[in-house]
């Protein structure tokens, strides 16, 4: 696939017997940023952060398995759970043996894939950056939206899903405050074509841990409970304050877990942040970046 405002180079890694895309821009021996997608995005939601930074920070961003540039296999392939997703990024740094100290970009799912891998490395982790996301359960007093109920159903999620691209769809339409070019909004749809390709979309909406004994539960309540070790660590949070789904609950989880943390609210984005608001924030990121410096490796 080619996209005129995605022009960087693809990298491949086995993970398990399938191909997972990730982009590797940058020098190799600059801070390194790890940039996660989650759903229905890929990176490609991340084009104007990786050109913003790639001349001074090594951007590593990663397609999640069935998402993006990835293979796309079939569950017989392919176990789709978050514990694989985390062994995944694993695999992947372990590849890339990054010398340097991380500073993890999260976005929706990324958070949580980003968060549970960080937890399981702490000595790894430097900075953080949090885009309307979550790294816990469903906080008090926020109901599932009805979108998502309804692509948990079984027969009809499949159908609306797999079948009508309902949720990549809606995601284009209604998750950036701002109408997307059309070419931007091709973009975003072009991976998930046909039924196949839309495995990962819905297996991602059915693997949300809603209650003891679904797959993620444990995996996130374990990622829940050891949060507080990164309380001192240096974290900016920029929010889409009307994201439907990650709204002011999930905000104010952020803020209570993290109090020290760097805070701007951007009222007129939605769960697109970067679409609606990347002006803004990409600067706010310099600074920040700046403002926290690593060092020099060792």
């Amino acid at each position: 696939m080619q996209f005129h405002d995605y022009p960087f180079q693809s990298h491949f890694i086995d993970v398990g017997g399938v191909n997972l895309h990730y982009l590797d821009e940058g020098s190799a021996t600059a801070e390194p940023l790890l940039v996660l997608h989650g759903n229905p995005t890929w990176s490609y939601y991340f084009r104007g952060l990786i050109k913003a930074f790639s001349g001074q920070y090594r951007a590593i961003v990663p397609d999640h398995i069935g998402m993006g540039l990835s293979d796309k296999p079939g569950d017989r392939d392919y176990e789709y759970t978050l514990a694989r997703r985390v062994g995944d990024l694993e695999k992947l740094l372990d590849h890339l043996d990054l010398q340097r100290p991380i500073t993890l970009i999260l976005h929706d799912w990324g958070g949580m894939i980003g968060m549970a891998l960080a937890t399981r490395r702490p000595d790894r982790i430097a900075r953080m950056v949090v885009l309307n996301t979550s790294a816990f359960s469903l906080p008090t007093g926020k109901q599932m939206p009805w979108q998502l109920k309804l692509a948990r159903l079984p027969l009809i999620g499949a159908m609306l899903v797999r079948g009508f691209n309902a949720f990549s769809s809606g995601a284009v339409r209604d998750c950036a405050m701002r109408p997307m070019p059309k070419e931007v909004r091709e973009a975003y749809l072009a991976p998930y074509n046909t039924w196949q390709n839309r495995i990962a979309v819905h297996r991602f909406i059915q693997d949300i841990p809603l209650r003891p004994g679904d797959r993620a539960f444990k995996l996130v309540a374990d990622t829940e409970k050891h949060l507080a070790i990164f309380e001192k660590l240096p974290m900016l949070i920029c929010w889409g304050m009307k994201d439907f789904v990650f709204d002011i609950h999930f905000l104010n989880r952020w803020i209570e877990l993290f109090p020290l943390a760097e805070v701007h609210r951007f009222d007129d984005s939605g769960h697109y942040v970067l679409e609606d608001a990347g002006e803004q924030i990409i600067p706010l990121m310099r600074r920040f970046l700046e403002a926290h410096p690593l060092g020099q490796p060792t």
